[in-house]
Protein backbone atom coordinates (compact mmCIF):
# COMPACT_ATOMS: atom_id res chain seq x y z
CA UNK A 1 0.00 0.00 0.00
CA UNK A 2 1.15 3.20 -0.92
CA UNK A 3 1.37 6.32 1.37
CA UNK A 4 1.00 9.97 -0.02
CA UNK A 5 3.42 12.56 1.43
CA UNK A 6 1.77 15.76 2.80
CA UNK A 7 3.34 18.71 4.27
CA UNK A 8 3.30 18.96 8.38
CA UNK A 9 1.62 22.26 9.53
CA UNK A 10 3.73 24.61 12.34
CA UNK A 11 0.81 23.67 14.92
CA UNK A 12 1.08 20.06 14.44
CA UNK A 13 4.99 20.18 14.37
CA UNK A 14 4.93 22.22 17.62
CA UNK A 15 2.68 20.47 19.45
CA UNK A 16 2.91 19.09 22.76
CA UNK A 17 4.39 15.57 23.30
CA UNK A 18 1.95 12.85 24.25
CA UNK A 19 3.07 10.86 26.58
CA UNK A 20 4.09 6.71 25.70
CA UNK A 21 1.21 4.68 27.82
CA UNK A 22 2.32 1.37 28.21
CA UNK A 23 0.04 -0.46 29.96
CA UNK A 24 -3.75 0.50 28.32
CA UNK A 25 -4.90 -0.74 24.98
CA UNK A 26 -3.22 0.70 22.10
CA UNK A 27 -5.58 2.83 19.65
CA UNK A 28 -4.52 0.55 16.89
CA UNK A 29 -6.45 -2.32 18.75
CA UNK A 30 -2.64 -4.25 18.84
CA UNK A 31 -1.94 -7.03 21.79
CA UNK A 32 0.90 -5.24 23.37
CA UNK A 33 4.11 -7.51 23.26
CA UNK A 34 4.60 -8.28 26.47
CA UNK A 35 0.81 -9.45 27.36
CA UNK A 36 1.43 -11.49 24.05
CA UNK A 37 2.23 -14.94 26.07
CA UNK A 38 -1.56 -14.92 27.24
CA UNK A 39 -3.04 -15.14 24.43
CA UNK A 40 -3.79 -18.96 23.41
CA UNK A 41 -2.62 -19.92 19.71
CA UNK A 42 -4.95 -23.25 19.79
CA UNK A 43 -7.68 -24.52 22.24
CA UNK A 44 -9.39 -27.78 22.86
CA UNK A 45 -13.51 -26.23 22.94
CA UNK A 46 -16.26 -28.28 24.34
CA UNK A 47 -18.59 -30.57 21.66
CA UNK A 48 -21.74 -28.59 20.77
CA UNK A 49 -21.05 -25.36 21.34
CA UNK A 50 -19.97 -21.98 18.73
CA UNK A 51 -19.17 -18.97 18.71
CA UNK A 52 -18.22 -15.78 16.93
CA UNK A 53 -17.63 -12.15 17.34
CA UNK A 54 -18.40 -9.46 14.83
CA UNK A 55 -18.16 -5.67 14.39
CA UNK A 56 -21.54 -3.59 14.76
CA UNK A 57 -19.87 -0.51 15.67
CA UNK A 58 -21.23 0.20 19.30
CA UNK A 59 -18.95 3.14 19.36
CA UNK A 60 -19.31 5.29 16.57
CA UNK A 61 -15.50 5.49 17.22
CA UNK A 62 -14.77 1.84 16.53
CA UNK A 63 -14.63 1.29 12.88
CA UNK A 64 -13.27 -2.16 12.76
CA UNK A 65 -12.73 -4.05 16.17
CA UNK A 66 -15.12 -7.06 16.92
CA UNK A 67 -17.60 -5.83 19.63
CA UNK A 68 -20.25 -8.22 19.56
CA UNK A 69 -20.10 -11.95 20.79
CA UNK A 70 -22.38 -14.91 20.14
CA UNK A 71 -21.96 -17.94 22.21
CA UNK A 72 -24.44 -20.91 21.35
CA UNK A 73 -25.03 -24.27 22.25
CA UNK A 74 -26.41 -26.66 19.65
CA UNK A 75 -29.04 -28.34 22.11
CA UNK A 76 -30.76 -27.12 25.05
CA UNK A 77 -28.52 -26.97 28.26
CA UNK A 78 -28.57 -26.42 31.81
CA UNK A 79 -27.16 -22.75 32.96
CA UNK A 80 -26.45 -20.99 36.05
CA UNK A 81 -25.09 -17.49 36.66
CA UNK A 82 -23.84 -15.23 39.43
CA UNK A 83 -24.68 -11.38 38.93
CA UNK A 84 -23.50 -8.61 40.44
CA UNK A 85 -24.69 -6.93 44.40
CA UNK A 86 -24.29 -3.60 43.44
CA UNK A 87 -27.83 -1.91 43.80
CA UNK A 88 -28.00 -0.47 40.52
CA UNK A 89 -28.13 -3.53 38.31
CA UNK A 90 -27.71 -3.02 34.63
CA UNK A 91 -30.24 -3.77 32.49
CA UNK A 92 -28.98 -7.35 31.26
CA UNK A 93 -28.46 -8.36 34.59
CA UNK A 94 -32.14 -7.88 35.23
CA UNK A 95 -32.90 -9.72 32.11
CA UNK A 96 -30.73 -12.40 32.44
CA UNK A 97 -31.62 -13.27 35.83
CA UNK A 98 -35.50 -13.22 34.75
CA UNK A 99 -34.45 -15.86 32.12
CA UNK A 100 -32.96 -18.03 34.46
CA UNK A 101 -35.28 -18.14 37.12
CA UNK A 102 -38.19 -18.34 34.69
CA UNK A 103 -36.79 -21.48 33.21
CA UNK A 104 -35.13 -22.81 36.34
CA UNK A 105 -31.64 -22.94 34.71
CA UNK A 106 -32.79 -25.59 32.08
CA UNK A 107 -32.95 -24.89 28.15
CA UNK A 108 -30.63 -21.85 27.30
CA UNK A 109 -29.09 -22.08 24.22
CA UNK A 110 -26.96 -18.68 23.86
CA UNK A 111 -24.98 -15.76 25.12
CA UNK A 112 -25.23 -12.25 23.02
CA UNK A 113 -22.55 -9.31 24.71
CA UNK A 114 -22.14 -6.44 23.29
CA UNK A 115 -18.70 -3.91 24.53
CA UNK A 116 -18.90 -0.39 23.96
CA UNK A 117 -21.96 0.34 25.96
CA UNK A 118 -22.72 -0.91 29.68
CA UNK A 119 -26.91 -0.64 29.19
CA UNK A 120 -26.99 0.95 32.78
CA UNK A 121 -28.79 2.82 34.42
CA UNK A 122 -30.82 3.46 31.43
CA UNK A 123 -34.98 3.09 32.50
CA UNK A 124 -37.26 0.91 31.26
CA UNK A 125 -35.80 1.95 27.71
CA UNK A 126 -32.87 -0.06 28.45
CA UNK A 127 -34.22 -2.76 29.88
CA UNK A 128 -36.48 -3.42 26.46
CA UNK A 129 -33.23 -3.08 24.45
CA UNK A 130 -31.55 -5.82 26.58
CA UNK A 131 -34.74 -7.97 26.08
CA UNK A 132 -35.18 -7.59 22.49
CA UNK A 133 -31.25 -8.47 22.00
CA UNK A 134 -32.16 -11.95 23.21
CA UNK A 135 -35.48 -12.09 21.37
CA UNK A 136 -33.64 -12.02 18.47
CA UNK A 137 -31.08 -14.06 18.91
CA UNK A 138 -33.71 -16.40 19.95
CA UNK A 139 -35.19 -15.84 16.22
CA UNK A 140 -31.96 -17.60 14.95
CA UNK A 141 -32.86 -20.91 16.01
CA UNK A 142 -36.11 -23.07 17.28
CA UNK A 143 -37.01 -22.96 20.42
CA UNK A 144 -36.38 -26.02 22.77
CA UNK A 145 -39.91 -26.39 23.75
CA UNK A 146 -41.28 -26.39 20.22
CA UNK A 147 -40.79 -27.19 16.66
CA UNK A 148 -41.58 -24.17 15.04
CA UNK A 149 -39.11 -21.71 14.74
CA UNK A 150 -39.47 -18.49 16.75
CA UNK A 151 -39.98 -16.45 13.53
CA UNK A 152 -43.25 -17.83 13.08
CA UNK A 153 -44.31 -17.24 16.55
CA UNK A 154 -45.07 -14.60 18.58
CA UNK A 155 -41.69 -13.90 19.94
CA UNK A 156 -42.05 -11.49 22.97
CA UNK A 157 -44.49 -13.86 24.52
CA UNK A 158 -42.14 -17.08 24.41
CA UNK A 159 -39.97 -17.97 27.12
CA UNK A 160 -36.39 -16.64 26.20
CA UNK A 161 -33.35 -19.22 26.06
CA UNK A 162 -30.82 -16.52 25.89
CA UNK A 163 -28.84 -14.87 28.51
CA UNK A 164 -27.71 -10.60 27.10
CA UNK A 165 -24.35 -9.36 28.61
CA UNK A 166 -23.46 -5.63 27.96
CA UNK A 167 -20.17 -3.75 29.39
CA UNK A 168 -18.70 -0.21 28.51
CA UNK A 169 -19.93 3.10 29.56
CA UNK A 170 -22.82 3.49 32.39
CA UNK A 171 -25.35 5.58 31.44
CA UNK A 172 -25.91 5.49 27.76
CA UNK A 173 -28.77 3.76 25.54
CA UNK A 174 -27.71 1.10 23.06
CA UNK A 175 -27.39 1.70 19.09
CA UNK A 176 -30.13 -0.91 19.75
CA UNK A 177 -30.91 -1.30 16.00
CA UNK A 178 -27.35 -1.42 14.49
CA UNK A 179 -27.01 -4.31 16.92
CA UNK A 180 -30.13 -6.27 16.58
CA UNK A 181 -29.67 -5.94 12.39
CA UNK A 182 -26.15 -7.44 13.21
CA UNK A 183 -27.39 -10.40 15.02
CA UNK A 184 -28.34 -12.75 12.18
CA UNK A 185 -25.12 -12.09 10.51
CA UNK A 186 -23.43 -13.13 13.65
CA UNK A 187 -25.77 -16.20 13.89
CA UNK A 188 -24.32 -16.86 9.84
CA UNK A 189 -20.58 -16.79 11.17
CA UNK A 190 -21.06 -19.44 14.17
CA UNK A 191 -18.38 -22.09 14.16
CA UNK A 192 -16.60 -24.33 16.38
CA UNK A 193 -12.63 -22.91 15.54
CA UNK A 194 -10.25 -21.30 17.96
CA UNK A 195 -10.44 -18.43 15.43
CA UNK A 196 -13.83 -17.76 16.27
CA UNK A 197 -13.38 -18.39 19.94
CA UNK A 198 -10.45 -15.77 20.00
CA UNK A 199 -12.83 -13.44 18.48
CA UNK A 200 -15.72 -13.93 20.59
CA UNK A 201 -13.16 -13.35 23.46
CA UNK A 202 -11.98 -10.44 21.56
CA UNK A 203 -15.66 -8.69 21.14
CA UNK A 204 -15.93 -8.67 24.57
CA UNK A 205 -13.12 -6.37 25.68
CA UNK A 206 -13.24 -2.53 26.26
CA UNK A 207 -10.32 -1.20 28.37
CA UNK A 208 -8.67 -4.92 28.26
CA UNK A 209 -5.10 -4.91 26.41
CA UNK A 210 -5.82 -8.37 25.07
CA UNK A 211 -8.44 -11.23 24.48
CA UNK A 212 -8.92 -13.55 28.12
CA UNK A 213 -9.31 -17.29 26.77
CA UNK A 214 -8.48 -20.26 27.69
CA UNK A 215 -9.65 -24.15 27.59
CA UNK A 216 -8.55 -27.90 28.96
CA UNK A 217 -9.79 -30.73 28.85
CA UNK A 218 -10.55 -33.69 31.69
CA UNK A 219 -11.49 -36.96 32.66
CA UNK A 220 -13.77 -37.86 35.83
CA UNK A 221 -14.06 -40.68 37.72
CA UNK A 222 -16.64 -42.96 36.91
CA UNK A 223 -15.82 -42.21 33.03
CA UNK A 224 -11.93 -42.59 32.79
CA UNK A 225 -12.31 -43.35 29.04
CA UNK A 226 -14.08 -40.12 28.27
CA UNK A 227 -12.63 -36.44 27.62
CA UNK A 228 -14.51 -33.75 28.49
CA UNK A 229 -13.32 -30.27 27.29
CA UNK A 230 -13.87 -26.93 29.43
CA UNK A 231 -13.59 -23.35 28.24
CA UNK A 232 -13.74 -19.96 29.61
CA UNK A 233 -13.49 -16.02 28.63
CA UNK A 234 -13.80 -12.97 30.47
CA UNK A 235 -13.38 -9.21 29.84
CA UNK A 236 -12.03 -6.77 32.58
CA UNK A 237 -8.87 -4.53 33.24
CA UNK A 238 -10.88 -1.90 35.43
CA UNK A 239 -13.94 -0.93 37.86
CA UNK A 240 -12.66 -4.63 39.16
CA UNK A 241 -13.86 -5.67 43.22
CA UNK A 242 -16.47 -8.61 42.01
CA UNK A 243 -18.77 -9.03 44.59
CA UNK A 244 -20.87 -11.56 42.66
CA UNK A 245 -23.62 -13.75 44.09
CA UNK A 246 -17.71 -3.45 33.95
CA UNK A 247 -16.29 -7.70 35.05
CA UNK A 248 -17.96 -10.34 32.73
CA UNK A 249 -16.91 -14.32 32.53
CA UNK A 250 -18.62 -17.01 30.53
CA UNK A 251 -17.93 -21.03 31.23
CA UNK A 252 -18.61 -23.94 29.21
CA UNK A 253 -18.11 -27.14 29.49
CA UNK A 254 -19.56 -30.57 27.56
CA UNK A 255 -19.72 -32.64 30.95
CA UNK A 256 -23.51 -33.05 31.67
CA UNK A 257 -23.86 -31.45 34.63
CA UNK A 258 -27.71 -30.31 35.89
CA UNK A 259 -28.85 -27.10 36.33
CA UNK A 260 -29.13 -28.16 40.32
CA UNK A 261 -25.87 -29.06 40.48
CA UNK A 262 -24.36 -26.50 38.52
CA UNK A 263 -25.48 -23.16 40.81
CA UNK A 264 -23.68 -24.85 43.37
CA UNK A 265 -20.79 -25.60 41.56
CA UNK A 266 -20.29 -22.10 40.07
CA UNK A 267 -21.00 -20.19 43.26
CA UNK A 268 -18.25 -22.36 45.06
CA UNK A 269 -15.87 -21.81 42.46
CA UNK A 270 -16.34 -17.80 42.06
CA UNK A 271 -16.29 -17.68 45.62
CA UNK A 272 -12.94 -18.65 45.28
CA UNK A 273 -11.60 -16.99 42.31
CA UNK A 274 -13.52 -14.20 40.55
CA UNK A 275 -14.83 -12.99 43.98
CA UNK A 276 -11.08 -12.85 45.07
CA UNK A 277 -9.67 -10.61 42.50
CA UNK A 278 -9.43 -6.59 42.85
CA UNK A 279 -7.97 -4.19 40.31
CA UNK A 280 -8.96 -0.90 42.06
CA UNK A 281 -11.86 -1.82 44.78
CA UNK A 282 -14.38 -0.91 42.64
CA UNK A 283 -17.52 -3.25 42.16
CA UNK A 284 -19.44 -3.29 38.40
CA UNK A 285 -23.30 -2.76 37.81
CA UNK A 286 -22.86 -5.32 35.29
CA UNK A 287 -20.56 -8.34 36.75
CA UNK A 288 -21.74 -11.42 35.64
CA UNK A 289 -20.50 -14.76 35.38
CA UNK A 290 -22.38 -17.66 33.56
CA UNK A 291 -21.88 -21.11 33.07
CA UNK A 292 -23.41 -23.81 30.44
CA UNK A 293 -23.16 -27.22 30.14
CA UNK A 294 -24.81 -29.61 27.51
CA UNK A 295 -23.56 -32.84 28.40
CA UNK A 296 -22.63 -33.21 24.42
CA UNK A 297 -19.64 -35.70 25.34
CA UNK A 298 -21.88 -37.83 27.43
CA UNK A 299 -21.41 -39.85 30.59
CA UNK A 300 -22.89 -39.90 34.02
CA UNK A 301 -24.88 -36.88 34.99
CA UNK A 302 -22.86 -35.32 38.06
CA UNK A 303 -25.92 -35.33 40.35
CA UNK A 304 -24.14 -34.53 43.36
CA UNK A 305 -20.92 -32.71 43.99
CA UNK A 306 -20.42 -34.74 46.85
CA UNK A 307 -19.66 -37.96 45.17
CA UNK A 308 -16.35 -38.97 43.16
CA UNK A 309 -17.33 -36.85 40.17
CA UNK A 310 -18.95 -33.63 42.27
CA UNK A 311 -15.61 -33.54 44.12
CA UNK A 312 -13.44 -33.96 41.05
CA UNK A 313 -15.50 -31.77 38.85
CA UNK A 314 -15.42 -28.87 42.06
CA UNK A 315 -11.34 -28.59 41.86
CA UNK A 316 -11.08 -28.59 37.98
CA UNK A 317 -13.76 -25.94 37.88
CA UNK A 318 -12.46 -24.21 40.62
CA UNK A 319 -8.56 -24.25 39.66
CA UNK A 320 -9.81 -22.76 36.21
CA UNK A 321 -11.56 -20.10 37.19
CA UNK A 322 -8.77 -19.04 39.30
CA UNK A 323 -6.66 -18.50 36.26
CA UNK A 324 -8.98 -17.66 33.96
CA UNK A 325 -9.99 -14.59 36.53
CA UNK A 326 -5.93 -14.11 37.22
CA UNK A 327 -5.44 -13.12 33.51
CA UNK A 328 -7.95 -10.05 34.91
CA UNK A 329 -5.55 -8.79 37.19
CA UNK A 330 -2.49 -9.30 33.99
CA UNK A 331 -4.46 -7.10 32.63
CA UNK A 332 -5.24 -4.36 35.56
CA UNK A 333 -5.54 -0.91 34.00
CA UNK A 334 -2.15 0.47 34.37
CA UNK A 335 -1.11 -2.55 36.34
CA UNK A 336 2.60 -3.35 36.59
CA UNK A 337 2.72 -5.93 39.64
CA UNK A 338 0.42 -9.40 40.02
CA UNK A 339 0.07 -10.06 43.57
CA UNK A 340 -0.97 -12.55 45.71
CA UNK A 341 -1.91 -12.47 49.28
CA UNK A 342 -2.10 -15.57 50.96
CA UNK A 343 -3.99 -15.30 54.57
CA UNK A 344 -3.41 -18.24 56.90
CA UNK A 345 -3.69 -19.85 60.24
CA UNK A 346 -7.06 -18.11 60.44
CA UNK A 347 -9.88 -18.87 62.72
CA UNK A 348 -12.72 -18.89 59.71
CA UNK A 349 -12.59 -19.01 55.77
CA UNK A 350 -14.38 -15.76 55.77
CA UNK A 351 -11.87 -13.83 58.56
CA UNK A 352 -9.37 -14.84 56.15
CA UNK A 353 -10.85 -13.77 53.13
CA UNK A 354 -11.86 -10.15 54.20
CA UNK A 355 -8.34 -9.82 55.62
CA UNK A 356 -7.27 -10.48 52.34
CA UNK A 357 -9.62 -8.43 50.28
CA UNK A 358 -8.99 -5.17 52.72
CA UNK A 359 -5.52 -5.74 52.02
CA UNK A 360 -5.81 -6.20 48.09
CA UNK A 361 -8.08 -3.08 48.27
CA UNK A 362 -5.97 -0.90 50.26
CA UNK A 363 -4.31 2.17 47.89
CA UNK A 364 -1.42 2.76 50.17
CA UNK A 365 -0.65 -1.01 49.65
CA UNK A 366 -1.31 -0.64 46.24
CA UNK A 367 1.10 2.29 45.71
CA UNK A 368 4.09 0.92 47.62
CA UNK A 369 4.36 -1.94 45.82
CA UNK A 370 3.99 0.47 42.25
CA UNK A 371 6.96 2.32 43.81
CA UNK A 372 8.32 -1.03 45.02
CA UNK A 373 8.99 -0.06 48.79
CA UNK A 374 9.00 -2.53 51.39
CA UNK A 375 6.52 -0.49 53.11
CA UNK A 376 5.07 -3.53 55.32
CA UNK A 377 3.21 -1.53 58.39
CA UNK A 378 0.69 -0.79 55.32
CA UNK A 379 -0.14 -4.12 54.85
CA UNK A 380 -0.03 -4.51 58.79
CA UNK A 381 -2.39 -1.33 59.25
CA UNK A 382 -4.82 -2.98 56.62
CA UNK A 383 -5.31 -5.40 58.52
CA UNK A 384 -5.92 -4.46 61.30
CA UNK A 385 -8.65 -2.12 60.51
CA UNK A 386 -10.56 -5.25 58.36
CA UNK A 387 -14.22 -4.75 59.15
CA UNK A 388 -16.65 -7.84 60.03
CA UNK A 389 -14.39 -10.14 61.34
CA UNK A 390 -15.25 -12.29 64.37
CA UNK A 391 -13.90 -11.32 68.19
CA UNK A 392 -10.18 -12.59 68.39
CA UNK A 393 -9.39 -13.30 64.78
CA UNK A 394 -6.35 -10.90 64.69
CA UNK A 395 -4.20 -10.84 67.48
CA UNK A 396 -0.71 -8.47 66.85
CA UNK A 397 1.38 -11.06 69.30
CA UNK A 398 0.52 -13.73 66.97
CA UNK A 399 0.60 -12.19 63.32
CA UNK A 400 3.72 -11.93 60.69
CA UNK A 401 4.49 -10.77 57.60
CA UNK A 402 6.40 -12.00 54.98
CA UNK A 403 7.04 -11.25 51.10
CA UNK A 404 7.41 -14.84 49.18
CA UNK A 405 9.36 -14.22 45.90
CA UNK A 406 9.16 -16.10 42.67
CA UNK A 407 11.85 -17.75 42.41
CA UNK A 408 11.18 -20.21 45.34
CA UNK A 409 13.81 -18.69 47.54
CA UNK A 410 13.26 -18.28 51.17
CA UNK A 411 10.41 -15.76 52.45
CA UNK A 412 11.64 -12.39 53.46
CA UNK A 413 10.84 -12.01 56.76
CA UNK A 414 9.14 -8.68 57.66
CA UNK A 415 7.39 -8.96 61.05
CA UNK A 416 7.37 -12.43 63.03
CA UNK A 417 4.82 -12.81 65.91
CA UNK A 418 4.02 -9.19 66.28
CA UNK A 419 8.15 -8.02 66.57
CA UNK A 420 9.30 -6.46 63.54
CA UNK A 421 12.71 -7.58 61.79
CA UNK A 422 15.58 -5.99 60.20
CA UNK A 423 15.12 -6.08 56.70
CA UNK A 424 17.04 -6.54 53.89
CA UNK A 425 16.07 -3.95 51.93
CA UNK A 426 18.52 -4.67 49.33
CA UNK A 427 16.88 -7.77 49.05
CA UNK A 428 13.44 -6.73 49.36
CA UNK A 429 14.58 -4.38 46.32
CA UNK A 430 15.37 -6.74 44.19
CA UNK A 431 11.93 -8.88 45.28
CA UNK A 432 9.75 -6.08 44.59
CA UNK A 433 11.64 -5.31 40.95
CA UNK A 434 9.69 -8.21 39.96
CA UNK A 435 6.25 -8.65 37.89
CA UNK A 436 5.05 -11.24 40.58
CA UNK A 437 4.92 -11.52 44.15
CA UNK A 438 3.46 -13.01 47.18
CA UNK A 439 2.52 -11.63 50.29
CA UNK A 440 2.21 -14.02 53.32
CA UNK A 441 0.27 -13.02 56.10
CA UNK A 442 -0.05 -15.68 59.14
CA UNK A 443 -2.52 -14.64 62.13
CA UNK A 444 -0.96 -17.72 64.38
CA UNK A 445 -3.78 -19.27 64.83
CA UNK A 446 -6.15 -16.37 65.84
CA UNK A 447 -6.83 -15.51 70.04
CA UNK A 448 -7.31 -19.63 70.24
CA UNK A 449 -4.37 -20.26 68.75
CA UNK A 450 -5.94 -23.39 67.12
CA UNK A 451 -7.11 -21.23 63.49
CA UNK A 452 -5.89 -23.35 60.37
CA UNK A 453 -7.92 -21.47 57.76
CA UNK A 454 -6.75 -20.03 54.73
CA UNK A 455 -7.76 -17.90 52.00
CA UNK A 456 -6.23 -15.83 48.83
CA UNK A 457 -6.77 -12.66 46.75
CA UNK A 458 -4.81 -11.56 44.06
CA UNK A 459 -4.47 -8.02 43.01
CA UNK A 460 -2.64 -5.21 40.84
CA UNK A 461 -0.71 -1.99 41.82
CA UNK A 462 -1.71 1.59 41.48
CA UNK A 463 0.11 3.78 38.71
CA UNK A 464 0.28 7.15 37.20
CA UNK A 465 -1.30 5.41 34.12
CA UNK A 466 -4.41 3.97 35.85
CA UNK A 467 -5.61 7.40 36.69
CA UNK A 468 -4.64 8.49 33.56
CA UNK A 469 -6.65 5.93 31.56
CA UNK A 470 -9.75 6.98 34.41
CA UNK A 471 -9.22 10.58 33.55
CA UNK A 472 -10.50 10.22 29.85
CA UNK A 473 -12.10 6.89 29.69
CA UNK A 474 -15.44 8.50 28.03
CA UNK A 475 -13.05 10.45 25.51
Amino acid sequence: MAFKARLVTAKELFRPIEHIRPYSAPVSGAIPASKQKYVPTSGTYPKGFLATGIHVGVKPANTHTPDLALLVSEVPCPAAAVFTKNKFQAAPVIISRQVLNRCSGEGIRAIIINSGCANAVTGKGGLEDASSMGRAVDKCFQHPSRSTPLSQQDSDSAPSSTLVMSTGVIGQRLPISKILSAIPSAHSSLSSTHTNWLLAARAICTTDTFPKLLSRTFTLPSSPGTTYSLAGMTKGAGMIHPNMATLLGMLFTDAPIPATTLQPLLTHAVDRSFNAISVDGDTSTNDTLSFLANGAAGGNPISSLDSEDGKAITEIVTGFTQQLSQLVIRDGEGATKFVRVRVTNAESFADARNIASTIARSPLVKTALYGKDANWGRILCAVGYTQGLSPGAVVPERTSVSFAPTDGSEALKLLVRGEPESVDEKRAARILEEEDLEILVDLGGGEGGEGREEASYWFCDFSHEYVTINGDYRT
